[in-house]
């Protein structure tokens, strides 16, 4: 089962910070991420997202793989390469996968203007270990769908490093 998880800091600095943590995590084998955005609400209330992956470049080179196999067959992989990439990138652009935009928006009315947030969709998560580590970090939590007692483990652990930080 995937879990998603929008933790809110002071400013986009901060939730890239958290971004990379959770990117070491993966490197450690404690969590898989599936999907991440940072959003940025400006000071005018704009809500800017900064896509980790980018759907049209997954799809250009999906496509260019199975246009360049299929192009062997027929004795043009090179045409059958360009093809199935731009065919792919078209493809990419036009999926959603992870974590959807419009969810994403939506919540995003929440973040104060000038602030950021995280949005993560994770996979096998060994929630102590990424807890203590995102916890260093503080935050607030926007959004889980956790269960309620490892909700407020996390609640728990972003506002030990909030107090610490308020001192």
């Amino acid at each position: 089962m995937s879990t998603l998880i929008a933790i809110t800091y002071q400013n986009v600095p901060d939730a890239e910070k958290a971004l990379q943590e959770l990117q070491l995590l993966q490197g450690e084998y404690l969590l898989q991420l599936k999907d991440a955005v940072v959003v940025e609400r400006t000071a005018d209330g704009a809500i800017k997202l900064h896509q980790t992956l980018s759907r049209t470049a997954v799809g250009a080179l999906r496509g260019a793989f199975w246009g360049g196999l299929i192009g062997l067959l027929f004795l043009a992989p090179v045409l059958g390469a360009a093809v199935g990439s731009a065919s792919g990138a078209l493809a990419g652009k036009l999926s959603e996968f992870g974590v959807k935009d419009e969810f994403v928006k939506s919540l995003a009315q929440k973040v104060p203007p000038g602030a950021a947030a995280v949005f993560a969709l994770l996979k096998d998560v060994t929630l102590d270990k990424v807890e203590t580590d995102l916890g260093k970090l503080g935050g607030t939590v926007l959004y889980t769908n956790l269960s309620l007692d490892d909700e407020l483990k996390l609640v728990e652990a972003l506002s030990k490093a909030n107090d610490s930080a308020d001192r």
